[in-house]
Order: structure tokens, then sequence, then C-alpha cells
């Protein structure tokens, strides 16, 4: 049957709630915008207060029998191509983890990308399952991790065919995208389900001119953030379902597991009118923005010392499968300076703040939402930062181990580290004990230290240097690792 998506179920009823005048003597308790502070009010408009309603005994009523959010749900799961799809108002960080705990559980084991966010390695923690660390195809040359081949997968399976499935994390936030319909033959052939975190591709299913997305490459769970390339609110997230590998009613028990009892209508507002968005205008849309990425891109490519990581830089033999132009990924090595520094001066300067920041690379993230004026703004900055580039100079040094020696050998699980006894020492210390917690530069969120890893001298040096340099890593103890939290008794061999 083929669905209305003209419709937007979610904003409808919340316009009927608005329009019929209810009085609820239920939370919020800011009533409507009422008991609201008045400079709250002020910033942040009385729009928002009035959208912020009860999803049950509020939007639909306290049977939710009018299945508002349902409605909505199978609205986006026809735009996708799914057969189930969930709303979350926790971001991809939940949906992720009620995905993986739908797969395997305590003790089991679970293929996982090594190049998976923190929120994967927190679902490890809480779950207890067992990860298999695929290794990501590393570029060295570009100091880059690109996503797992199929080829890791298959080896993995072999040596694990106890595993219960495989996750994937694709696109990178670089844009570079795993061969997902390879790997989900590799894990079909076995009868085992493939989870692709896709929190960087909301809007690859709407436009021919992007990469391919996982539902249609064959995903079985496919979880994307609407507010990172859609227009949803932060923490907006979806999961999507196909087939029967995972069950429906499970996946469902672990979201409401993990989800919050007080859902926001707003996000949930947010993630259904972009789906409408994208249905009737996505196209149109999405193509603007891949002509003005074009056209940025050769702009930025003409200032000196700028280099915009292409097709070629980041697809072929070794490295990522396509490529999603929309996040601009600028190398900022011929500046003389790096990444950290030169995003501080462009936020400082010219008030424009960049995405993905690493030592030598800042990423300008374009969507639907840009257009001349916005990139016109980025290129003035650009091409000023180029002009003041020697004030930055030099960059500070970071000691970049070889690939070989960024992967730690895991002793323990991560949930058995992390929940065990421990101790703070200094780092110099560190080399040979086993980490008790993440270590995590950010953005873009992928730890360099799990827990239950033994720590080396070149991933500590590393970690420390580029803390030096303006790296940050939110997560330890100790955020500029002076200290290093370890396990202190059953460290294994």
């Amino acid at each position: 049957m083929r669905m209305d998506h003209e419709k937007a179920p979610v904003l409808e009823a919340l316009t009927a709630y608005q329009e019929r005048g209810r009085l609820g003597f239920s939370p919020p308790g800011h009533k409507h915008a009422r008991g609201a502070a008045p400079d709250v009010r002020a910033v942040l408009g009385d729009a928002v207060f009035l959208g912020d309603v009860l999803a049950s005994g509020g939007l639909d009523d306290r049977r939710t029998s009018g299945n508002v959010l349902k409605q909505a749900e199978n609205l986006m799961a026809d735009a996708v191509h799914a057969e189930h799809t969930f709303f979350s108002t926790c971001g991809s960080s939940l949906s992720v983890k009620a995905a993986m705990l739908s797969v395997a559980w305590h003790n089991e084991k679970l293929l996982v990308g090594r190049d998976a966010h923190k929120s994967v390695v927190a679902g490890l923690i809480l779950s207890g399952i067992e990860p298999v660390w695929i290794d990501p195809q590393w570029d060295a040359g570009r100091h880059l991790a690109h996503a797992p081949s199929p080829e890791a997968f298959e080896r993995a399976f072999e040596e694990h065919p106890d595993a219960r499935g495989a996750l994937v994390t694709s696109p990178t936030p670089y844009g570079s995208t795993a061969d997902l319909a390879a790997i989900a033959e590799v894990c079909h052939r076995r009868g085992r389900p493939l989870v692709v975190d896709e929190a960087w591709g909301a809007h690859l299913p709407f436009h021919p001119g992007l990469p391919a997305w996982a539902m249609d490459a064959g995903a079985d769970v496919c979880v994307t953030s609407i507010h990172k390339m859609g227009s949803g609110l932060e923490q907006g997230s979806v999961f999507h379902l196909r087939g029967d590998l995972i069950d429906h009613d499970t996946l469902a028990s672990r979201a409401d597991l993990l989800g919050t009892t007080s859902p926001s209508v707003l996000l949930y507002a947010g993630i259904d009118g972009w789906r409408r968005q994208m249905m009737l205008d996505g196209h149109s849309l999405l193509g603007r923005a891949l002509d003005l990425a074009a056209g940025v891109r050769q702009e930025i490519e003409a200032v000196d010392g700028l280099h915009v990581n292409d097709r070629s830089d980041f697809c072929g033999p070794g490295a990522g499968t396509d490529f999603d132009p929309l996040p601009v990924v600028i190398d900022v090595t011929g500046l003389g300076t790096s990444g950290y520094r030169a995003a501080d001066w462009l936020r400082e300067t010219h008030h424009v703040d960049m995405h993905l920041v690493d030592h030598r690379r800042i990423s300008a993230q374009l969507t639907h939402a840009d257009d001349a004026e916005t990139a016109g703004r980025l290129l003035t900055a650009l091409r000023d930062l180029s002009r003041n580039a020697h004030t930055l100079r030099p960059a500070p040094e970071m000691v970049i181990p070889p690939p070989a020696e960024l992967r730690l050998p895991q002793v323990l699980t991560p949930r058995d580290a992390y929940f065990s006894a421990t101790e703070d020492i200094p780092v110099e210390e560190a080399v040979g004990r086993v980490a008790a917690e993440m270590m995590t530069p950010y953005p873009p969120g992928i730890p360099a230290v799990v827990p239950g890893e033994r720590l080396t001298e070149p991933v500590l040096r590393y970690l420390r240097s580029g803390i030096e340099a303006g790296m940050n890593v939110p997560d330890p103890a100790d955020p500029q690792l002076r200290t290093v939290r370890v396990c202190t008794a059953g460290e294994g061999p």
C-alpha cells in the first residue's frame, strides 16, 4: 500500500493539541511556558515550550490509542525501505546499544570494527559482550582509518565461528564508506546479522548521487542520527530493521530497557518533519547541496596551503568503497600548522566553527541547509586563514605511531576491566598495565584506548603529545593524562 508522505503525524497531533487548547495538570512543569523563567523564554522562545508536551497523556491519550508515534515510524520505514523503524530521543548512542544487545549478550562474541564510536564501547561495557576487534584499513601516509574490509570480517568469522554477528561503522566521520553489501553477504552466509552504525548517513537514501545506504546494502539493523546530516534536533535518532535475523520484539524490548520514559515530543516532531521534508523535497535539496559542495571543494583547493580530500584520497584498494562529498575534509599540512590551531583560529577570528578536527585536518560539514551565503563566509575565513597561517607556525609536534603500534592487545573484556578494582597512576608508570577507562580523541569519538587493553608506550606518547598539541580527550578521569586509571588485579598474562 502506497503511504502518504505529505502527512507528518507527530506535527499534526501537536498542532491539534494546541488548537484544542488542552490544559495539562501533568508534567512538564513549565505548563506551556507559563512557568518558565522570563530570561529563558527570551532566549529560547515560547515555541520550544509549547511543543514540549507529554508523549502519552498529552500528544496522544494515556493508552496511545491514536498511534501517533507508530504512524510516524511506519512512514519513516517506508521512506528508507526498512520493515520497521524505531524513533529514539536519546541519540544514536542509545540506538546502537539497543541493536548490539539484540544480537549478543554477556560472554558472547560480536565482531566489531575497531574504528567504532565510544557509544559502541559503552555498549560492550554495559553488556559484557566480548568484542572480536576487526582492524580498519589504515592509510599510514594520511594517518587515517577507513572501515574494515569484507575480507577482514571473513577471516574473523573463520577464527571465531561462534560470533553472534557483526557491527561496522559506515560512513566514517571522514565520509568514506564500507563495502556493506559484501560484509552483509559474509554475515548472512553464516546466518548472522549485520548492524551498521550509519550515524553520519541519514541523508543517503534521498539522492542517487550519494553512496548506497545500509538498508539497501543488506544490513539487518541500521542506526542513524537525524541531527547530524539531517535537520532534526540534537539527540534525534532512528534505527531500522529488516529481515528475520534480529527479532523485532527483542529489539523493541532492548530499546525500551535503555530508553527514557520521558521522551521529547520536540525530538519526535523534528524527526517526523525531516522525513516529510526529504520525501517531498529531498532530491532537489540534496542536489543543490551536492552542487554547492562541488563548488566549495574547487574553491578551497585553490587556496594556498589547503588540500581537500576527495574520492581519489579516500577510495580504492585498502580504503573506502564510496565517498560522501558533503563532509568537506581539508588537509592543512601545507599551511605548516595543525588542524587544532587552524580550527581555534577560525572560531576566534571569524566565528566559524569547524566539525571534525585532528592534527592535520579540519572538516566543514555541508548539508542541505547551506547556501551561497554560508559557503561564502566559509571560503572567506579559509582564505584569511591561509594568509595568516604564518602566525600559527610551527605546528605542534605530535608523535603518530605506525598503524601496527596503534592496536593494543585486549587482555580483559571491556566490562571486566571497567568494573574492576582500579588505581590512578602516573602516565610514566602505565606502560604494560591494563586500562580501566576509555581514552577518546573527540571529535570524532573513536577510542584510542578501550578498557581491558594493555597500554603501550607508543599509544600513550601519541595521546600525551596530542593533548599538548590541542587534542581533546574528555573521557579519562584525568583529561590531561598526567595520570591513567588502570586495573589493580586480574590483568591476565
